[in-house]
């Protein structure tokens, strides 16, 4: 296909994606709508759920294969926006609505470069495109939840806000439900032990307690503590302090190990979340790194945790747009950004050998 056709129908696909709500779990209609699209355009998409995928037309089971992902869902619009953020405001090179930059030009931007090649017969490896749902709350439906499906993967390609500059690496997410324990009392006498205080030190030695290997590319493991709660009268000492701590784990940390060592740390208990999140990302002397670079891309390590998580094959992220844009309000991309994720996954295919 002709590359201007393809960005014309990417950016006329993201404009009707973000007129249709699909947050988290909610993604029904966008998926439909998506699947039909797929099918008017010839090709053959699967679905699982609100997941959907595509394969090479001239499949070869010998070559390797080349995964892009990214997801359709969004996050709730806060109350910042003034513009109609399930509305496509088009204004000069600047397309304004929910989900257009995290993730909705990835997701059609990934899907053109997959429409570029899909006809063709002397591609080295095979291509799948998947748009998966329930990204931004790490649920259980997502692509985790495709990938026995998918079958046999080489190489990932995730879709997310990078500038079209290339994440090697993403710290992990670990997030802990902490609760310090007191006993209540009457707060005008002194009675009770009060379990924010015992909160409060906890923090403190949070606050102060640094990992000991720090990564080049990942800096080192972040908590932070994000939430908390206590009491219910003003004269009545609390018995219980909740606080969530949110942790981003570098490559020389596992969640688990991260645990255990707050664990040992404080005197709340500590309830982790889920474990899955840990630190992803592919060797930098990957022949797609190296491919990169000789494109003149910037190579760097991702504080934020994506789909990349849960990808368990070497895979790097990269897509159109800016991440300091996602979860904001009047959420835009550019259309010259899809144009330009578009060209540059197609340059960056077309020079691999691995």
């Amino acid at each position: 296909m002709q590359t201007e056709q393809i960005i014309s129908d990417s950016v006329e696909l993201l404009k009707a994606m973000i007129e249709t709500p699909s947050l988290s779990r909610e993604e029904k209609d966008v998926a439909d709508y998506i699947e039909q699209k797929l099918t008017s355009w010839g090709l053959a998409p699967t679905r699982s759920r609100h997941n959907i995928w595509i394969r090479s037309k001239y499949w070869v089971e010998s070559k390797p294969v080349i995964l892009f992902n990214s997801h359709m869902d969004t996050v709730r619009s806060n109350h910042g926006w003034t513009y109609d953020p399930f509305k496509a405001t088009v204004e000069g090179d600047r397309l304004t609505g929910l989900g257009s930059n995290d993730a909705g030009a990835s997701v059609v931007s990934l899907l053109g470069a997959f429409r570029y090649f899909h006809d063709s017969t002397s591609l080295p490896f095979n291509l799948i495109f998947c748009v998966s749902a329930e990204e931004e709350i790490s649920g259980e439906f997502g692509v985790a939840s495709v990938l026995d499906q998918l079958g046999k993967i080489d190489l990932a390609i995730v879709g997310e806000p990078t500038q079209m500059n290339i994440a090697v690496a993403e710290k992990g997410l670990i997030v802990l439900d902490c609760e310090a324990k007191g006993k209540a009392g009457h707060a005008a006498r002194n009675e009770g032990d009060n379990a924010i205080y015992k909160a409060i030190r906890d923090i403190q030695i949070l606050e102060n307690y640094k990992f000991p290997l720090e990564s080049e590319l990942l800096g080192p493991v972040k908590m932070t503590v994000t939430q908390i709660e206590a009491g219910h009268q003003h004269n009545v000492v609390p018995d219980s302090c909740r606080f969530v701590l949110d942790v981003r784990t570098n490559e020389f940390y596992s969640n688990d190990q991260v645990y255990k060592v707050i664990v040992n740390l404080i005197e709340a208990e500590v309830t982790p979340r889920s474990f899955r999140l840990n630190s992803s990302g592919i060797n930098p002397e990957h022949p797609l790194v190296k491919r990169g670079i000789e494109l003149g891309l910037e190579i760097y390590g991702s504080p934020t945790t994506s789909d990349q998580a849960v990808i368990p094959y070497p895979s790097i992220k990269m897509g159109p747009g800016d991440s300091a844009r996602s979860h904001t309000a009047n959420e835009y991309i550019l259309i010259s950004e899809i144009q330009n994720g578009i060209k540059t996954y197609i340059r960056l295919l077309e020079g691999l050998q691995f």
